[in-house]
């Protein structure tokens, strides 16, 4: 039997930040939560076959050579464009933002005090849109 929980990856080279991220998703709802602190170890890591990924924007604090977060992204999208993935960054910036859309990610947060909670409306409104999006198939098959 398949298991119902969400399969998300979180993916940040701020250890903290990442623990921080994990905690607030395990005490909130029952997902099962692979983390990693490089694009690289995620790409190594796609065959578990997650259902959301959400990635840091820069990934240079602990190894400097590290892919960025768009490169990672591309990557992502190559194996799988189907896997929604948020990214995340410092950056407040609008043009960082657009980079990330045109690279196919799903949306964008900033690294604040209210990025736990945009994160899980995000991930609430991604499973809605693909249940909505089941049903409207499912629908039209039968006309």
């Amino acid at each position: 039997m398949k298991s119902e929980k969400i399969k998300l990856f979180l993916v940040d080279d701020d250890a903290l930040f990442l623990r921080s991220l994990e905690i607030d998703f395990l005490q909130r709802a029952d997902f099962s939560i692979e983390t990693y602190v490089t694009g690289e170890l995620c790409l190594e890591n796609l065959s578990h076959n997650p259902d959301i990924i959400v990635l840091d924007y820069f990934f240079d604090s602990i190894d400097k050579t590290a892919m960025n977060g768009i490169e990672t992204l591309d990557r992502i999208k190559a194996i799988n464009p189907d896997i929604p993935v948020i990214m995340l960054s410092q950056q407040d910036k609008i043009d960082v933002a657009i980079e990330c859309m045109h690279h196919s990610a799903f949306d964008y947060v900033v690294k604040s005090e209210t990025a736990f909670m945009r994160l899980q409306k995000i991930i609430t409104n991604i499973f809605k849109y693909q249940k909505l999006e089941k049903e409207l198939s499912w629908y039209m098959d039968r006309m």
